[in-house]
């Protein structure tokens, strides 16, 4: 692939960009570690990730939780038992199906899910604090185009009656109710 100007007049190099991004990848995964040093003991990375899926859905079908994390029902169902082993999410009966059950955060688990993503939250805004403001303008913009071109929505903005935005998927499947 031809290298082309920008404005600016620099080379457009897609190794570079490339091996930009895979560093800041591996610098949001290490805040990420971090932001989960406290509930190491009890939950991994991918438990996580689904706390913040029941967080931001609420009440949810395991195939659906399955479906949205994209692992298979019975890797869903190893996570949900841990999890409810640790005391972070529970089972409930469905009640438009008594042949279901829905799965959802204990109090515990919304708890985890609000320290830990304060951490991150914390973490992220003590690296962009070192930026100049144009570098900020520049990284929001950056981003934005980054973020379209993956078909990754923007995470809402800091507010208490928003829950956290999952990292790394999306959550475009329909309700509890919708399935």
């Amino acid at each position: 692939m031809p290298e082309r100007e920008d404005p600016a007049g620099t080379t457009d190099d897609v190794e570079l960009v490339t091996r930009s991004v895979l560093t800041a990848s591996r610098l949001l995964v290490a805040v990420s570690a971090r932001s989960l040093a406290a509930v190491e003991e009890r939950v991994t990375l991918p438990q996580f990730r689904m706390l913040v899926v029941l967080s931001e859905r609420g009440a949810t079908k395991l195939v659906t939780l399955a479906e949205l994390l994209r692992v298979a029902p019975s890797t869903a169902m190893r996570m949900v038992d841990r999890l409810i082993a640790a005391g972070l999410a529970d089972r409930q009966p469905n009640p438009t199906s008594r042949r279901e059950t829905l799965l959802q955060l204990t109090e515990e688990g919304s708890r985890t899910v609000a320290d830990v993503t304060a951490r991150r939250r914390a973490a992220i805004t003590e690296i962009v604090q070192r930026l100049s403001p144009a570098q900020r303008s520049a990284l929001v913009e950056a981003l934005a185009a980054f973020n379209e071109a993956g078909g990754e929505p923007l995470a809402p903005v800091r507010d208490d009656t928003v829950g956290p935005h999952p990292l790394g998927w999306t959550t475009d499947l329909p309700a509890v109710g919708d399935a």
